[in-house]
Order: C-alpha cells, then sequence, then structure tokens
C-alpha cells in the first residue's frame, strides 16, 4: 500500500534569500497515516548551480559583443509590468527541467521506505567529469529575426556565472540558415543544463520577432500589436519579443488600460452608457489611464464621436471590430473600414481587430493603408512558429548533419 506523504523543497537554482518554496502532494486512496512523515527538507541537487549574491544579480544583462556587429542595436529592454520576475521565470524553468533530489515515499505493511533518487542532469552527471570544459556554437537553422539574447545571457548566469557567453549578433537581428552567432564557454554540464531551457526561450521569441518584423513592414504606416493571447507564464517573454520585431505592445494586462468591449457595452446598455461609466470611475478614483472601446457598427462609432464632442472624455483610442470582411479569393473588403478611419479623422488613434483572424501577412498591406493607426494580431503569439535555433559542442559535425537534412 503506497501511502500520502507531502513535502516541500526548493529549487536550487532559487536565491537562498527567496522564502518562496514549493509545495507537493502525494493524494492517498485511504485515511492518513499516522506513519506517514511529514518533512519538509532541502535536498540538494548532485549539480551545484551557482548564483552570484551580488544586488546586481537580478538586473538585466545585456549583450556584450554587440558592439562589435555592424548591426549592432540599441538592446530593447522588457515591458514593464509590477509583479513580473523575469528571474522567478528563468528559475522556474531550469527547475522544471533539471528538478532536483526526487524524494518517493513507500508505505508496505507497518514500514515506510523513502527512497533518495538523484536527479538533476542524470545523463551529464553520468558522461561528464566536473572539471571539462567545452565550448557551444549557436547556429541559426533557418532564416530569421534573433531574438531572446539578453534573456539567454540572464539563464547562463543564472546556471552559472563562471560561463563566457559572446555574441556576434544583436537581438532583432536578420540571421541567415548556417549562421553561427553567438558561443559559450564553461563548464560542459552546465551548459548543456542551460541549453534547452535557452533554445526553448530563444526559439519561441525568435520565431514571435520573426513574425511581427514581417508584418511590422508590410503594415506601414500603420503599427503592428501583439494582444494578451500569450503563453501562460509567458506574457512578459512573448511581449518582449514583438518589441524586438518592430512592433508595439497593447496593454499588458488587465490593469493599465480601460478596455471597454462588447460584454461590457451590452451590460452597460450602449456604448455611450459605457463610455460615461468609465469618465466617471476615472474621475472618482483620480486615474489617468489610456481608454479604448470597441466599436462593431458605423452607428457605433457615430455615437461614441458625438459622445466625445459633447463631453470631457478619457478616450484615447477606438477599435474598429471585424470591420475587414473578407472575400471568397482570399482578399479582403476595407471599404467599411475606410468609412470609419474617415469619420475618426484622426480626432483618436483607431485599431483595426479581427476575431476570425483575417489579418495576415497577405492583407496586413492593404489594412495598414486604410489610414488606421494600429492593427492587432493575437496570432503574433497564439500562433507562433519557433525559429530553428540549436547550439552544439561539435560545430562541424553538427553542420555536416545541418547539410544532409537541409537545416545548415
Amino acid at each position: 500500500m503506497r501511502a500520502a506523504a507531502s513535502f516541500l523543497f526548493r529549487s536550487p537554482h532559487a536565491d537562498p534569500q527567496t522564502p518562496a518554496a514549493i509545495a507537493f502532494a502525494m493524494p492517498a486512496a485511504a485515511p492518513p497515516n499516522p506513519n506517514v512523515l511529514q518533512l519538509a527538507p532541502r535536498p540538494r541537487g548532485l549539480v551545484f548551480f551557482p548564483s552570484s549574491s551580488s544586488p546586481s544579480s537580478n538586473r538585466l544583462r545585456l549583450p556584450r559583443a554587440a558592439s562589435m556587429s555592424a548591426q549592432a542595436r540599441v538592446p530593447v529592454a522588457p515591458p514593464a509590468h509590477p509583479t513580473y520576475d523575469l528571474k522567478a521565470v528563468i528559475d522556474l524553468a531550469l527547475s522544471e527541467d533539471a528538478g532536483d533530489r526526487v524524494l518517493i515515499f513507500q508505505y508496505e505493511s507497518d514500514t515506510l521506505d523513502i527512497i533518495f533518487t538523484p536527479s538533476g542532469d542524470v545523463s551529464c552527471l553520468a558522461t561528464i567529469p566536473s572539471d571539462v570544459k567545452a565550448e557551444a556554437t549557436f547556429i541559426a537553422k533557418e532564416d530569421g529575426v534573433v531574438a531572446g539574447i539578453s534573456l539567454a545571457d540572464m539563464i547562463f548566469k543564472q546556471v552559472d556565472p563562471s560561463l563566457k557567453v559572446e555574441w556576434f549578433e544583436s537581438d532583432g537581428n536578420y540571421v541567415h540558415k548556417g549562421l553561427q552567432f553567438g558561443r559559450v564557454y564553461g563548464c560542459a554540464r552546465n551548459i548543456i543544463v542551460a541549453e534547452r531551457v535557452v533554445l526553448n526561450f530563444m526559439q519561441r521569441m525568435s520565431g514571435i520577432a520573426t513574425m511581427t518584423k514581417a508584418m511590422a513592414d508590410a503594415a506601414h504606416p500603420a503599427c503592428i500589436l501583439e494582444t494578451r493571447k500569450t503563453a501562460p507564464g509567458l506574457r512578459l517573454v512573448d511581449k518582449w519579443a514583438v518589441l524586438i520585431g518592430g512592433g508595439k505592445n497593447h496593454r499588458i494586462g488587465l490593469f493599465d488600460m480601460v478596455m471597454i468591449k462588447d460584454n461590457h457595452i451590452s451590460v452597460a446598455g450602449s456604448i455611450t452608457n459605457a463610455m460615461k461609466s468609465v469618465d466617471q470611475f476615472l474621475a472618482k478614483e483620480k486615474l489617468a489611464l489610456p481608454v479604448e472601446v470597441e466599436t462593431r457598427t458605423l452607428q457605433e462609432v457615430r455615437d461614441l464621436l458625438e459622445y466625445a464632442a459633447e463631453n470631457n472624455t478619457s478616450l484615447t483610442r477606438i477599435m474598429l471590430d471585424n470591420m475587414v470582411v473578407p472575400l471568397g479569393n482570399g482578399d479582403v473588403d476595407v471599404s467599411m473600414l475606410k468609412d470609419a478611419v474617415q469619420l475618426i479623422n484622426g480626432r483618436f488613434e483607431s485599431e483595426v481587430w479581427q476575431a476570425s483572424g483575417n489579418v495576415t501577412i497577405d492583407t496586413v498591406k492593404k489594412i495598414g493603408e486604410t489610414g488606421v493607426t494600429y492593427i492587432s494580431s493575437g496570432a503574433l503569439t497564439h500562433s507562433v512558429k519557433a525559429l530553428d535555433i540549436s547550439l552544439k559542442i561539435d560545430t562541424e559535425l553538427a553542420l555536416q548533419v545541418g547539410r544532409r537534412t537541409n537545416r545548415a
């Protein structure tokens, strides 16, 4: 019979001063057995991940070799958020991958067995001596915009501050298939432990940045925005990639912009009732926030503009919802959108949003030419295709295999 047990552990990557721990529970089919131990150890893994005790260890470390590149860019900072902690996100990613000692509780008859199994990167522990050094090279396996270099620096530093990282490109630069754009040198075990976490972030961010760059170039002079349709827990990482790709951020969350959508309007009774309630709320709470209101018809645009003309309002942007009509040949009809933009006539920002997915790389140019200020696309983050990147110690062999599979 297997008994219930619960225990706490702290990640080996976590700041030892951080009080937070993760609780796990193994439910039992039977009532709790008094012989089952309730443990709260802080077990240590077999691979040690040093972390700096310096107050600067939580700060963003920017690419160091960027100045050497002919296409060096000013590093793009991540969006601001009142509670989001990039270091904690990295720590969680490392912990879920490398793990720690695993405690297995087994209760049979009157005996409770507690089994400690080694975790961490057991493949490295089994094959690579702890004092072996190595150099690994980042290789682009397809063309695209690279993103996540600054975040990769943070990950390497969190795994092992002694690792030496050098970049030949910067976040936002275009890389071609086969390009070697960075390298890392140091403890072989720790390079390999960091490898998958670094690549998971960089491939996703680079995929987002690549699509954003293509959409932003095609949409000009309109600006491309993402939405809140981001991977849970990766909101800032996804939105950071959009900035690197040349887009702009929509609201970060529910707290930094008032956004009145169809359900709010339905409950309020009308678009003007909803807008009036927002103005009263912001005045009462003494809040200065941007306000966007969704409109679904030209009449709603007129009603909102009439209210704004007659009242001191906090309205800043008008969303033009599903005013791009798909045609059977793959083209789109933007006549309704043009009419709405002409009605607004620059008095407020305007934004195109399409629930039906009609904002694509093929249609965004035509939409951008209507004069709309912003075009938002949830697909930038919810339907991202990762950019293929690898980190290889034996670079020559990796390139040979890549050429054989048409990936280098």
